[in-house]
């Protein structure tokens, strides 16, 4: 389903740093957490009246995904030097080179996974734990993996300040995911490599739901992505294209494996790999 060409420009806005691989264990019962999140109520609430009125084909729709985006307070996750601009729609820079995502990105992965109270949710590329809040308000358990470490670091303690038992942060490269943890009812990887990773594959259950962007790069240079949702069945993945976007590379295990196929002489594309 491609993107309207004028709605395009305000997609291609969800970047973060990506992958997993030291951890942070889990510890203690998991619990639905309490955030007091008050503050600035009135914009959170304009910026989510926004991204469910842009087009009956392009908006978010899910009560749940709103209610939570009205909920946690998007200001908490960005430096204190772009507070002010929390709540528009668009990304804005977090440290490290890389930057939170635009709101309507993240409204509209959470939205297509359909995420249930007793889910158990793996993301790749934790960035300021935003996305990771998200989830946490709609899931049981969350597990969230982010390769640059200083960012790992900082999304934990914000989440653990914030009251978000349920959700574990792990530092390190994510393209084999967090396979003691596994199977996972869904799966949300906020970078872009060029193939669906197979280890992410195989840790989502059967009927479960994965939403990854998926891009070509040449010499360098990418081509458009496409935000791709898969769903795994006893046959194998079912997938579906639903929008243009930009995000940034998946870096670590996803490139290596992208430079041993091109020197075999292989192209990149929407498929699997090891």
């Amino acid at each position: 389903m491609p993107v309207h060409r004028k709605l395009a420009a305000a997609l291609i806005l969800a970047l973060f740093g990506c992958n997993g691989g030291s951890s942070v264990a889990p510890s203690g019962k998991a619990r639905r957490p309490f955030v007091l999140a008050a503050q600035r109520q009135d914009e959170r609430d304009v910026m989510v009246d926004l991204i469910a009125t842009y087009s009956a084909e392009h908006r978010v729709r899910a009560p749940g995904v709103l209610a939570a985006m009205r909920k946690v307070a998007r200001h908490d996750f960005v430096p204190a030097a772009v507070a002010d601009r929390a709540y528009g729609d668009y990304p804005l820079p977090i440290g490290e080179g890389q930057t939170i995502s635009q709101p309507f990105i993240v409204g509209t992965m959470t939205e297509v996974l359909e995420v249930k109270p007793g889910d158990r949710v793996l993301e790749i590329g934790t960035g300021s734990g935003y996305q990771a809040a998200i989830l946490g308000e709609l899931a049981r358990e969350v597990y969230t993996i982010e390769i640059i470490e200083p960012l790992a670091r900082r999304s934990r303690e914000t989440l653990e300040r914030l009251g978000y038992k349920n959700v574990f942060v792990r530092a390190g490269d994510g393209y084999r995911g967090w396979p003691e943890a596994a199977p996972f009812d869904s799966i949300i990887v906020t970078c872009a490599p060029d193939h669906i990773p197979r280890p992410l594959v195989n840790q989502l259950r059967i009927g479960g739901l994965m939403v990854i962007p998926v891009g070509q790069e040449l010499r360098g240079v990418w081509s458009a992505q496409q935000l791709v949702v898969v769903r795994k069945t006893p046959k194998g993945m079912e997938r579906q294209a639903i929008m243009d976007v930009q995000f940034v590379p998946m870096t670590g295990e996803a490139q290596k494996a992208s430079m041993k196929k091109r020197l075999n002489g292989g192209a990149s594309g929407i498929r699997t790999r090891e």
